[in-house]
């Protein structure tokens, strides 16, 4: 895996700066063109330090994977289900649909098919990244990384060796010190509290608040919305929709402000009835136009391309296939011929704060968690999920390939220090080239 380290040095700085604008500018072309404002805004944002940069330039990452030469990757372990942009701060908590709040993987808009190893590579370089700008030790971010892979591997082995992988779960009664405080806290959060941030009530009814970041819909574009909403609706699985008044729309706006990766797309916020006319289970749902996913790129087969009818199913059918009880409201449809994907904004739903987490001795039990976790999704699909892309179990793949476990994450783990490392100089190479203009569309 040094090779593609090797390749870039090999290369030059001059040479590698007109590489990232070139993936830049390739991938995004449309949408800044469409909305320049947002991109710059989003270039400015990962301009802020090497890890903003290292989140928003996933198109870079597997620019490079595609160099990459990868013994672990076979016929099957280089087509599995995977989420696309694993990086430490794409964890969290949130409702699953059988009602237990859970810690997880909570990002699926790159998810996708392709190397096992991509996520773990991808993660584990961001992990590098983290410590590195908490001055941690060379040795100790090493140290962290095994932490994780160990994890990982062991996981997936007992995933192979035990049937039943839906039945682990990071929940309130499975966890310990910081990762179940974040779920205590989570607890906590009422949908109430949620709403207060984005609607008000006049008149006896609920609607959304006016203000940064809401536009108000234009009577043609509100009735495509509404009529791609009722689309939706038949793309919820049978054993999770709810009744019909469930879906009764009280208000609909068009939403921005969005995170790094969702510069440029359009999205709606939808205001619901929810289980009861009561004015606090009201539910808002996000449809959201979906992105063409970053291991898309590399990953150029006709099959695979072919099976989604577009980046908003794309988004429902992955999520669907790396969570084993995914929520309940998950669907897609599409506006203007353009896919979009409809989700919960869960009052739940909370990152992982890693600001506080400053020490090898804290961070060491939370990165076996996020082991488990990926091991987790990687193993495991919904019961609802449609999926037949991948007809082989993932966890005896994955365990048939890691024969030895040093080798392994040894290998791993020199990866993410020197992508690390290369990514800190992209950065450089990044800014100076959006500072000099050299970047264009924007």
């Amino acid at each position: 895996m040094d090779d593609v380290i090797d390749r870039i040095t090999e290369r030059g700085a001059e040479a590698r700066q007109a590489q990232i604008v070139d993936v830049l500018v390739d991938a995004f072309d449309e949408l800044m063109r469409a909305d320049p404002v947002a991109f710059r805004r989003k270039f400015r944002k990962m301009a802020a330090a090497p890890f903003a940069f290292y989140r928003g330039s996933a198109v870079l990452f597997y620019a490079d994977m595609a160099q990459d030469m990868d013994p672990w990757a076979d016929e099957r372990t280089s087509r599995v289900w995977i989420q696309g942009d694993l990086h430490a701060e794409n964890f969290g908590t949130y409702m699953d649909s059988s009602g237990t709040l859970v810690f997880d993987v909570n990002d699926f808009d790159e998810a996708y098919l392709g190397s096992f190893t991509w996520d773990l590579k991808r993660l584990t370089a961001s992990v590098a990244l983290m410590a590195w700008s908490k001055a941690i030790s060379d040795d100790d971010i090493a140290a962290l990384i095994g932490t994780y892979l160990r994890e990982y591997v062991r996981q997936v082995r007992s995933f192979a060796d035990n049937p039943g992988d839906e039945g682990v779960r990071l929940q309130l009664d499975s966890t310990e010190g910081t990762l179940h405080e974040v779920l205590l806290r989570a607890r906590l959060r009422t949908r109430t509290g949620l709403l207060s941030t984005m609607t008000k009530v006049e008149d006896y009814e609920r609607q959304f608040s006016r203000g940064p970041g809401v536009r108000e819909l234009p009577d043609a574009e509100r009735s495509t919305a509404l009529e791609a909403f009722a689309s939706y609706l038949d793309t919820i699985p049978a054993g999770k929709r709810f009744s019909a008044g469930t879906y009764h729309v009280k208000d609909l706006v068009g939403r921005s402000g969005f995170g790094i990766g969702s510069a440029g797309l359009p999205a709606y916020s939808v205001l619901v009835e929810g289980h009861t006319q009561a004015l606090e289970n009201d539910v808002v749902l996000s449809m959201k136009q979906g992105n063409v996913p970053a291991p898309s790129r590399v990953v150029d087969e006709p099959r695979i391309q072919s099976y989604f009818e577009n980046e908003g199913h794309r988004t429902a059918v992955s999520q669907r296939a790396l969570q084993a009880h995914a929520d309940p409201w998950l669907g897609h449809t599409t506006v203007d011929g353009k896919g979009f994907v409809v989700t919960e904004l869960s009052p739940y739903a909370g990152d992982l704060d890693w600001s506080e987490l400053t020490e090898p001795t804290d961070i060491a039990p939370v990165l076996a968690y996020l082991g488990r976790a990926t091991a987790k999704m990687h193993c495991v699909s919904d019961s609802d999920s449609e999926q037949t892309l991948v007809g082989f179990q993932s966890e005896e793949a994955i365990a048939s390939v890691i024969t030895d476990e040093d080798e392994f994450t040894k290998t791993l783990t020199r990866f993410a220090m020197a992508y690390a490392a290369q990514t800190r100089e992209d950065h450089s190479l990044f800014v100076n080239a959006f500072r000099g203009g050299r970047i264009p569309g924007i």
